[in-house]
């Protein structure tokens, strides 16, 4: 039985004076059997209590006041000791109890401190209870209890703490029995599903799971997934914390309280569980809601060996893949990647886009060593982690193959054509130009948003639809629209989009010609207005290969102007001038019309 704490009042000291009773108490202590059966836990079951004998003097509309312990002082200010929740006993010692300014300054400050109850001790120092304590808490609408000289203020110390200990082994042994059950559904063929059936059972509510992109996997019951939806910006913020992270927030269109709580054991949260409930989760419940973070961190977080070994299998598939060994990177690939392999599939290469400020990431061999660390080059990137989050829970969903390795501050990834990690990433960037107003991309990213920041500051290249014989050819086509991509500050480029028109089948003199009037017909347009000299710019800095200094020399303008003018082309043309196929129809153009543009 835990000890209760009283500085003296226990006692009944004796204290000469006409209104203080001098005649020893008698004390009757109720046995153990009585306050441990009877368990009161508020104010009316401690006036229930036959072995106490209490009487109610005032605030009867008040006894439902839950009891959290029963404190004995006669201090003339007991508030800076108490934390709320408290029966307090006094004697009046010390107070004048009868003085109403004095028992109302009393009473006022012990109710605002959060005392539930005031039980006053009858014949000890006051025959009676005055009535100006009486009315004190009635104005306060504070619950006085008159307590007979045969019951010892420890008495009602012993019924409230045995309350309080079989209440917290009550809630001690629910809680082991749900996490039992929690296991055992964890275990069973549905897995998180009947998990959150099982936990929404326990704490009379609703549970929903989120996988590591914010989307919602499970709930329970079926109608708590579009409540759960609603808080997708709740969760998207709580999975920016570093985990473990929780939170508390309100549903707008109803009255749940609703509990987040990020699942993993690492930096980055693997998913998020939310539980809604009409009040705040108990003892029992509080158990239960720890147990299912626990068992759904063991389901949806792997071993980090297991993470390790399976991003190492996936770069050297990718290795192989752009050394153009299909059939080692098949046979090495198995039931893991092997699906992946066996369909049409895209190369995704992204990258963060750094601020003005710092210098454009150093850009990959044609033939890179994939297999690179998260932490290695440029590190680990948080716009990177997000959308591999989103491709790869998309993938898990629909149940299709993905293999995306992390490689010197960039991303690369084989998704299946048309297949849900697929759409994902387009999804991803379309959301990132959206919160843009579809306008491109500044390159700083300071003084955004924590949801902006997730998305922006993202280029992304998409090869065209190829197999494992052509996958070195899919990684150039990928790292030439995430030039583009760069170049036009949008957030993705298909390799499609950079490479339509080709010259290649135009083999006559007169299609050639009629393609190149075609392909230079806006940039002569455009220096027709007198607004530059993009075509002469454009042809001097090809001759001279791309170098800015040799060409701008024979322009006689500054780099930077040149600089200026050949990204107007790309502008103009909605072409790349890192395509060496671009480079080279544009060059062809020029020569196919010098003789008659006068150029």
């Amino acid at each position: 039985m835990p000890a209760v704490h009283t500085d003296g009042a226990d006692d009944r000291r004796e204290s000469a004076g006409d209104r203080r009773v001098t005649r020893p108490p008698v004390a009757v202590v109720p046995s153990a059997g009585a306050i441990e059966g009877l368990m009161p836990h508020t104010l009316a079951s401690l006036v229930n209590h036959t072995a106490l004998k209490l009487t109610v003097l005032a605030g009867e509309d008040r006894l439902d006041a839950p009891v959290r312990w029963a404190h004995a002082s006669e201090l003339i200010d007991p508030v800076p000791y108490m934390e709320g929740g408290e029966l307090l006993l006094i004697t009046a010692l010390k107070l004048d109890a009868e003085d109403p300014e004095t028992a109302d300054r009393y009473v006022r400050r012990v109710a605002e401190a959060g005392v539930v109850g005031l039980g006053f001790a009858v014949g000890v120092n006051y025959e009676g209870v005055p009535e100006a304590l009486v009315e004190a808490a009635r104005r306060h609408h504070l619950p006085l209890l008159g307590v007979p000289r045969r019951t010892p203020f420890i008495a009602i110390s012993k019924a409230v703490s045995a309350s309080v200990a079989a209440d917290q082994y009550r809630a001690v042994t629910a809680g082991f029995e749900a996490q039992r059950e929690l296991t055992r559904a964890a275990l069973g063929a549905e897995g998180p599903a009947e998990l959150l059936v099982r936990l929404a059972s326990h704490l009379d509510g609703w549970a929903a799971l989120y996988d590591a992109s914010g989307a919602v996997v499970a709930a329970a019951p079926e109608w708590a997934a579009r409540r759960a939806a609603r808080l997708a910006e709740d969760v998207a913020r709580l999975r920016e914390r570093p985990a473990p992270a929780s939170s508390v927030v309100s549903d707008t269109d109803g009255d749940d309280r609703v509990e987040l709580q990020t699942l993993g054991t690492g930096r980055r949260a693997r998913g998020v569980l939310a539980v809604g409930t009409g009040a705040p989760l108990g003892t029992a419940e509080r158990y239960a809601v720890h147990s299912a973070v626990a068992l759904l961190t063991l389901t949806t977080e792997r071993s980090r060996a297991l993470q390790d070994a399976e991003q190492r299998l996936g770069a050297a598939v990718l290795k192989m893949l752009l050394a153009g060994e299909p059939d080692h990177a098949r046979a090495v690939a198995g039931r893991l990647y092997g699906g992946l392999l066996d369909a049409p599939f895209r190369m995704v290469v992204a990258e963060p886009v750094p601020s003005d400020d710092q210098p454009s990431p150093a850009k990959l061999p044609s033939a890179p060593e994939p297999g690179g660390s998260p932490s290695s080059g440029a590190g680990a990137v948080p716009v990177l982690d997000a959308l591999a989050d989103a491709m790869e829970s998309a993938a898990a969903r629909s149940g299709e193959a993905v293999l995306a390795v992390p490689d010197a501050g960039r991303l690369i990834v084989l998704v299946t054509d048309g297949g849900a990690a697929a759409d994902a990433c387009t999804a991803f960037a379309a959301a990132a130009e959206a919160r843009l107003g579809g306008a491109p991309r500044p390159r700083g990213r300071n003084g955004r948003s924590g949801a902006a920041r997730e998305t922006e500051g993202l280029a992304v290249g998409l090869s065209a639809p190829t197999g494992p014989m052509a996958a070195a050819n899919a990684y150039r086509q990928a790292e030439q629209a995430l030039s583009v991509a760069r170049r036009r500050g949008r957030a993705l480029v298909e390799h499609e989009d950079v490479a339509a028109g080709s010259v290649l089948p135009l083999l006559a003199d007169d299609a050639v010609r009629a393609f190149a009037d075609g392909l230079l017909r806006a940039l002569r347009e455009h220096d027709a207005t007198g607004r530059g000299d993009l075509v002469a710019s454009l042809r001097a800095w090809l001759a001279r290969h791309g170098q800015w200094d040799a060409a701008a020399a024979d322009l006689g303008v500054h780099r930077h102007t040149l600089r200026y003018r050949m990204r107007r082309v790309e502008e103009i043309l909605g072409r790349s001038l890192d395509d060496p196929d671009v480079r080279m129809e544009l060059w062809l153009a020029l020569k196919a019309t010098s003789s008659q543009a006068g150029d």
